[in-house]
């Protein structure tokens, strides 16, 4: 089909571009650009997340179960520090 079409002169100059780069027809350019523009977007699958393991030691001395009880010593200052303050 033979149609006349005004293009802006930025998206011209583009596509001429894109035509003497890919050595095609300009109506080629054209008309590959229209298709990838009104075609559905595809759903790409995002690549898997993969977790990279490590070995991990403590170092002697040290306790794991010591520092949840200090995470848990330090929720309970701030929520009773939040209470004094409330009232």
């Amino acid at each position: 089909m033979r149609t006349t079409l005004t293009l802006d002169p930025d998206v011209a100059q583009l596509l001429k571009e894109e035509a003497h780069r890919r050595r095609k027809a300009f109506k080629d350019v054209v008309n590959d650009a229209i298709r990838r523009g009104l075609a559905p977007q595809r759903q790409r699958a995002p690549k898997p997340y993969r977790v990279r393991p490590h070995k991990a030691r403590l170092l002697p001395g040290f306790d794991s179960a010591a520092f949840n009880r200090l995470a848990d010593e330090l929720d309970d200052e701030a929520l009773i520090a939040k209470a004094t303050a409330a009232r």
